[in-house]
């Protein structure tokens, strides 16, 4: 199979045990997943990233979103929540962000929150792409 400017056959990545790990580990601890493959500024730069849009979600009033089949939205909203992966477990388990919101920031940190696991999503993908050596 030839790539998109044709001059080498692109070799078929297989699957690795590295391949498995990064995402996982990437998906659990913002970051991580990066500085398993020594990625210094970039793990470091996620971590920091979500984890201080999450932190920010919180001091906002943001509303965690349970597992629970809700209406579209919600449904939306979690998955993109469990996307920060041990910050939404823990946020979960110490019932935070589980309150009526009241203050007007409440809205903007929901979705400090769900942009938080959205974040980190897109960045277990650019893990698993370092990973399988499609990126440097």
């Amino acid at each position: 199979m030839a790539n998109s400017k044709g001059d080498t056959a692109v070799k078929a990545s297989e699957v690795s045990p590295l391949s498995v790990l990064v995402p996982a580990v990437g998906w659990f601890i913002p970051g991580a997943g990066h500085l398993m493959q020594k990625k210094w500024g970039r793990g470091g730069l996620i971590m920091v990233s979500v984890m201080m849009m999450y932190w920010l979600g919180l001091q906002m009033d943001g509303h965690v979103y349970a597992p629970n089949g809700g209406d579209v939205l919600e449904i939306l909203s979690f998955v993109g929540q469990v996307g920060a992966g041990a910050l939404y477990i823990i946020s979960r388990a110490l019932d935070l962000g589980s309150g009526v919101m009241q203050r007007a920031t409440a809205a903007y940190g929901t979705v400090f929150l769900v942009s938080a696991g959205l974040l980190n999503f897109i960045c277990v993908a650019d893990a698993y792409h370092i990973a399988i050596g499609k990126k440097p």
